[in-house]
């Protein structure tokens, strides 16, 4: 069985980000469609109100023999 990669993206009322493959880079590009604030010097993401994160499994294709 092959492994599943967990992606992430910030939703807002009017706009939905890409998929990233981990919660800090999509914590980092959220402000690209006003979802939120990434603070580098403390490291920490503030999502203003109405963003949602969603979160989807992806299972890569198996390989031909």
């Amino acid at each position: 069985m092959a492994a599943s990669m967990t992606r992430y993206r910030f939703v807002t009322p009017q706009r939905a980000g890409k998929w990233y493959a981990d919660l800090l880079t999509a914590q980092r590009h959220a402000n690209t469609i006003g979802a939120g604030f990434f603070d580098e010097r403390s490291g920490n993401f503030y999502a203003y109100p109405g963003t949602r994160l969603e979160t989807r499994e992806e299972h890569p294709a198996l390989e031909a023999a």
